[in-house]
């Protein structure tokens, strides 16, 4: 493949089961040998995923790599329709730098940690580019280092280039969702996520204000990767096995931070490995949340009602959760008279998510939401409040007894202020018949 920079060195390869092929500059990888890199091979992509898709073990370090080949390929067609006008030798290696390092502050166990008292992931990352070794091996490969951290962060602060690289790196159709969607399908065994990439990619244009528009032909595009991002949802980032584990480590972190047993600045640097070593230097009961995922002994679902209406907003705060399972481990303990404390219940929300839509269609002259798309705003929004579903799981030891409670659905939704709905086979969350 064709280098943007003609005078660069693109003769280190990277072996990918994705995209074959990945090449990169010498400069290039001494980034990628560095201790913050380093740590996203010990980071599993979708994080406890692997216990329901025995094949989703690729780490965050062969995403980057993904991104990256992605977004070099992107700018080699980009600088071709026009982009070479208004970009900068300097900024595209700044663009590379960040498709490469754009998950160095990740944490663990995908996004289950998004809703605690942390900083986010890409205000991490943007310290840790700003610091060396990082900062000088960017300016190495001849990029920017606080250039890098704003196209991550997605702050151009004025800056009309910065601003163009960080649409590009962050979209509809950026390198991260074309990778992620491909790449986790592949290691997950299931069709879903696969994009036809090459054709996606034969039809962006470059735009200095939009960043990238798209040709009318390529509008089913946008389309297959809205509907596989709904399938993937659906069937693997929110199946319900991985949404109760990921609900398990949440519960654990959130008690420990809450207590001050441990602090942020301790889980930063934790890769997956780190989070359980973690777990056990803590004397909380809660660590048991931590083993319990180790050894697959999930807590199985009671309860489950679709979120929407005023419980929505009422339930998203982790301090009202937290009351929540306090009242109805008081209830499931009076009703069955078993010992059911506050940290044998499980209240599992999913965060709100975004199904971007907002690409400009070139001949069109609209945005894709109102060009020639069965996806309207309304269908794409439709999309998002039906994968929302309210959870609550117990503890094994008490799973029997609170199922045997008489018009258990009906009491548990007036605790939450929801509806109940059946979800089959709670008690085996294992989950390999069952997409939701």
């Amino acid at each position: 493949m064709a280098a943007p920079e003609s005078g660069s060195r693109w003769n280190v390869a990277v072996r990918d089961p994705v995209w074959k092929h990945i090449w990169i500059t010498p400069e290039l990888e001494a980034i990628t040998r560095t201790d913050p890199f380093s740590r996203l091979y010990r980071i599993k992509q979708l994080g406890p995923a692997e216990y329901v898709y025995p094949g989703a073990t690729h780490s965050r370090a062969s995403h980057s790599f993904g991104v990256f080949h992605l977004a070099h390929r992107m700018l080699s067609i980009l600088l071709e329709t026009g982009a070479d006008q208004w970009t900068t030798r300097e900024g595209r290696a700044s663009f590379l730098a960040a498709a490469l390092l754009h998950d160095l502050g990740h944490f663990p166990f995908t996004h289950a940690l998004k809703e605690l008292p942390l900083l986010e992931h890409e205000e991490l990352t943007a310290g840790i580019i700003r610091q060396n070794p990082l900062s000088t091996l960017i300016a190495a490969s001849g990029g920017d280092p606080e250039m890098t951290a704003a196209i991550i962060l997605g702050i151009g602060q004025g800056n009309a280039e910065t601003d163009f690289f960080a649409r590009i790196l962050s979209g509809v159709l950026d390198p991260d969702k074309l990778d992620y969607l491909n790449r986790d399908a592949y290691f997950c065994g299931v069709p879903y996520g696969i994009q036809d990439t090459d054709f996606i990619l034969s039809h962006i244009h470059a735009d200095r204000e939009r960043g990238i528009v798209l040709d009318t032909s390529a509008i089913m595009s946008v389309e297959s990767v809205l509907f596989s991002k709904y399938l993937m949802y659906r069937s693997v980032y929110w199946h319900r096995t991985i949404r109760i584990a990921t609900a398990m480590m949440k519960k654990f972190l959130f008690a420990a931070l809450d207590r001050s047993v441990l602090c942020p600045e301790e889980i930063y640097p934790c890769d997956d490995e780190g989070i359980f070593t973690l777990a056990e230097t803590t004397r909380i009961p809660e660590r048991e949340l931590a083993r319990s995922i180790r050894n697959r002994d999930f807590y199985p679902i009671v309860f489950s009602s679709p979120l929407s209406g005023e419980a929505e907003t009422a339930l998203e705060s982790l301090d009202q959760r937290s009351h929540i399972e306090e009242r109805i481990a008081a209830y499931l303990g009076r009703a069955t008279g078993k010992p059911v404390e506050t940290r044998h219940v499980l209240l599992d929300i999913p965060e709100r998510i975004s199904f971007e839509s907002d690409l400009f269609i070139r001949e069109e002259q609209v945005s894709f939401s109102e060009s020639s798309t069965v996806f309207s705003r309304s269908v794409v929004t439709n999309f998002v409040r039906s994968l929302r579903k309210v959870r609550i799981a117990v503890h094994p030891d008490f799973f029997d007894a609170v199922e045997a409670i008489p018009e258990l659905g009906d009491k548990l939704a007036n605790l939450t202020g929801l509806h109940y709905t059946v979800e089959k086979d709670s008690r085996v969350p294992g989950g390999i018949n069952e997409c939701t």
